[in-house]
Order: C-alpha cells, then structure tokens, then sequence
C-alpha cells in the first residue's frame, strides 16, 4: 500500500508559527522534539507519554475482574503443567495455543502444542485433528509433536502487507540451545520449519519468547527471555523478513528496580497497535506463602511443593519500540487471590493476548494452580481502554497534556463520572494561552460513562480549524476518570 507522505513536524512548526502568533500563543520555547504527533491514533494513558502535568490527579491502575472457567486440561497429553498460552482471533474465530505437558519433564516425547477454538471466549472445544498419535491415539487437539518447538510454541498472525498467504501465520518455539526455531503455516493447524537452523541464538529463551508484525515500526519484533545479574528479565530484536534478526537489545529498567519477569506477553494492543502492552509474571523466588501443613491439606505434589518456596503474580507493562518498556505500575494488576494453589511457584501465567468480548470490554485470560490436577484457565475481564485512568477525587484535578498535534475534526475521549462528578477540556496554545472559543467554560459539561464521547464546547464539536497546530489540552476532572482520546476524522 502506497504511504502518505507526510510533512516533517520541525517544517509544520515553522509554516504555522503565524498562525500561532495570532492566537496570542507562539511556541517559541517549543521545539518540535516535544511535539506529540497524534494524526486520529487512540492514546491510552498507561504510560506519561502525553502528561506535562498532573494537579489533584492521579494515574489509576484498573485490575480486571476475574470471570468463569473456561478450560481445564483433562487429556493425557495436557495435563498439569499446560502453559505457555497464546490468544489469537481469525475471521471472527478464537484459538488458544498451549502447550501440555503432563509430566515435568521438558523432553520431546513429553511437550506436545495443543489448540482449543471458541466463537465466544467463554465456551471453548478441543478439535480432534487427527495429525499425532499421542497418548495412544490421535484423537487429539495436538498440533505439533516431537518437536523441539513444543517447549514454547508462539504463533501469531502475521499483518506484514507484504506476507504471501500460506505464511500468514507464524511462531517461534525452542530452548537456549540451538536458540529458536521459526515455524509457519497457512492456516494455524498444519506448521513447518522456515528452516532447519535456528533464527535467534542469543537467549536464554526457557520461557513464551513473543514476536510479531509491527505496522508502527514496520518490521518484525520479538520479545524473550534473557538472564541479567542472575535475574530473569527481557531482551529484543527486530527482523525484515523474520529470518534474519538484528542484535538483542535488553529492554529498559525506567528507573525502577529489576525484578524477575518469568514472561512478557507483549503484544500491539489491537485499538492503538502502536503500543505495545505486556503482562508478564512477576517471579519471586525464595518467598513462600504456603506452609507445609497447609500443602499436605491442598495434595501438593513433592514437585509442587519443592517449588513452593516461590510465588508469582501478574503485572502490566507498555513499550513503544526500542528498548523501551514501561512499568508506570510495580503493583500487581492481577494478585494471586484467595485461591493457596495460587501461591506456589509458577502458579499464575497470563494468556498473550486478549479481546474484545463487547464493545465495553475486554476478555483476558489466566492460567492459574500450574502443577495441581485443578490447573485451569480463567477469563477476566476490564473496560475497553481501561488500563490506567487519569482520575480525580470530587475535591477536583487537572491533567495538562504536553504539546501535541492532531489531525482529526473532532475530540473523542472514553471515561466516566459519578452522577455529581464530570470532566471539561480546554484547548491551548503550545504555551499554555486559552484559544478562544475552546476554554473550560466554554466546554459543556461532560458526565456519564461513554467508551466514545465527543466533546462538545458552545461553538459546537468541531476542531477541524485547529489541524496540524501545537496544542495543549486541559482536561478538568471531578469524581471522574478519563481512560483514552482520540481525534476523530
């Protein structure tokens, strides 16, 4: 597909300084490094990447709400150590990728990679395929066997303009030594090696190692398991074809202590894809929770238990690109709960992946009481968007975005009052002025709670004269969250 070509910001800042200066702004102390282009891309706020200041206000962490069952692992081949899953949508269709592993051994007559199917997220089948014998039959949902893959299988569908359709999809899979393999198939049950030598060797790689098609950045990325100061932590690199692969790159600490990341789940976050959000298990090694009493009551294997003096929860991350990756939150977005199976080592995986079960809201997935003969899958759920918030109390708040661009005709936000809170917007010059017409009083009221609301001032919705100007927004909250924006074409 042929690009647009687009106007480099430092020029757009120049042409339009005139324009500025008769709003009574200018934005002589504005270079156009600080310039956030937005074009009609949504914006989250799970990171600062629009924040210039918050008064009164607060970034907010949402944890999903935990769900029904969806799935346990019955079969002689799943069993319980499945692990390792991947959510994938096709045509309208769901497909879980796991791997089962009934024994805890990573050998290749004990891994084997396995698919359920569902239309609603909630009810899902286990086809029986017909393509391995294991267990004694081939009556199965096996979709690879005896292959040095199965360990970590971790397909994804590939979105790359330029991908013939027999490798629509595609997966890495494989162990620190050779390094991993890249699979492909066209249609997600029938895979073959790209080829036989491995395709990135430096890593660890003994855990979900996570690659895909960025249209943002126009290339392949992949995301895995590397080993820093004897902690588990996340290296990337990026491909053109998915064959050849650049240097790994360790991703950032954003000055905060590093922890162990058992997995990192990213993967674009299907409404803004040029975020990338992740939610990795956060492994705490050598910090028990359950005492041996209370295991012998729960029938916790010896193997179990040997691994109980760990714990582990979930966390959310972001990334951008780069080496870049965002913890705006070192608190767990989804704790181990009431459950004690889920206070044992290794006991709570996230699902890669997610989607959208109603336009309001988002269906993710955890693997939870990894090693018990309960070993299930449960789903959660959180509102579209709604990560992070901006939030005030009733006493009120303010957020001042830092100077951004726009190309859209109107301002869409998603967020939520109570019935005696609300939220107004005012525009700005990249200086901070009032631009007539667009100041809070200005703005009418906004109350209730909308995943897509226009904001509406008394000259009406749109800001179609404001295109391609530096501006700033001043959103003005009481009792009230504001969780994404986005302008409108």
């Amino acid at each position: 597909m042929e690009k647009k070509p687009r106007v480099p910001i430092k020029a757009l800042l120049l042409v339009l300084g005139l324009t500025l200066g008769c709003l009574g702004g200018g934005f002589a102390n504005v270079g156009a490094q600080d310039v956030v282009d937005l074009g009609v891309r949504r914006e989250l706020f799970l990171d600062d990447r629009l924040i210039e200041s918050l008064d009164g206000a607060q970034l907010k962490l949402h944890v999903p709400q935990a769900r029904e069952v969806v799935l346990e692992f019955k079969k002689p081949w799943e069993g319980i150590y499945s692990a390792y899953f991947t959510l994938l949508q096709d045509n309208g269709r769901l497909r879980l990728y796991y791997r089962g592993l009934p024994v805890a051994k990573h050998t290749l007559d004990a891994e084997v990679t396995c698919v359920a199917e569902s239309n609603d997220g909630v009810h899902w089948t286990k086809p029986e395929l017909g393509l391995f014998e294991v267990a004694g039959t081939a009556a199965n949902n096996v979709v690879l066997a005896q292959h040095r893959a199965c360990h970590n299988f971790a397909p994804f569908i590939d979105r790359n303009p330029l991908c013939p359709p027999h490798e629509r999809y595609k997966a890495l899979g494989g162990t620190g030594a050779p390094g991993l393999i890249a699979l492909t198939s066209s249609d997600g049950i029938h895979w073959h090696e790209l080829q036989q030598e491995p395709v990135i060797t430096q890593g660890a790689f003994d855990s979900q190692n996570v690659a895909f098609w960025s249209e943002s950045e126009e290339k392949y990325i992949c995301y895995f398991r590397v080993f820093r100061e004897g902690i588990r932590w996340v290296a990337r690199c990026t491909s053109e074809d998915f064959l050849n692969w650049s240097e790994p790159v360790d991703l950032d600490l954003d000055s905060k202590p590093r922890q162990h990341l058992y997995t990192n789940q990213f993967f674009p976050y299907p409404r803004a894809r040029h975020i990338y959000v992740g939610f990795p298990t956060r492994f705490l090694p050598g910090r028990r929770a359950i005492s041996k009493s209370l295991a012998e009551k729960l029938k916790t294997s010896q193997e179990v238990w040997d691994f109980s003096n760990d714990c582990a929860d979930v966390m959310l991350t972001t990334a951008r690109g780069g080496s870049e990756m965002r913890r705006t939150f070192l608190d767990a977005f989804v704790r181990p709960g009431l459950d004690p199976k889920n206070w044992t080592s290794r006991a709570n995986y996230a699902v890669r992946g997610m989607w959208q079960s109603t336009p309001e809201e988002l269906s993710i997935y955890l693997n939870h009481n990894l090693g018990y003969d309960t070993t299930h899958l449960r789903r959660y759920t959180v509102r579209t968007d709604g990560f992070v918030s901006i939030n005030a109390p009733f006493e009120g708040g303010e957020l001042i975005t830092k100077p951004l661009i726009f190309g859209g005709r109107q301002l869409s936000i998603n967020y939520a009052s109570s019935a005696a809170g609300g939220l107004r917007v005012e525009i700005q010059t990249a200086d901070g002025q009032v631009i007539p017409g667009y100041s809070r009083d200005n703005c009418l009221e906004i109350i209730g709670d909308h995943v897509e609301r226009t904001v509406v001032w008394e000259r009406g919705s749109s800001v179609a004269s404001l295109r391609g100007q530096p501006v700033r927004l001043r959103f003005v909250l009481s009792d009230a969250d504001l969780y994404s924006l986005r302008f409108l074409e």
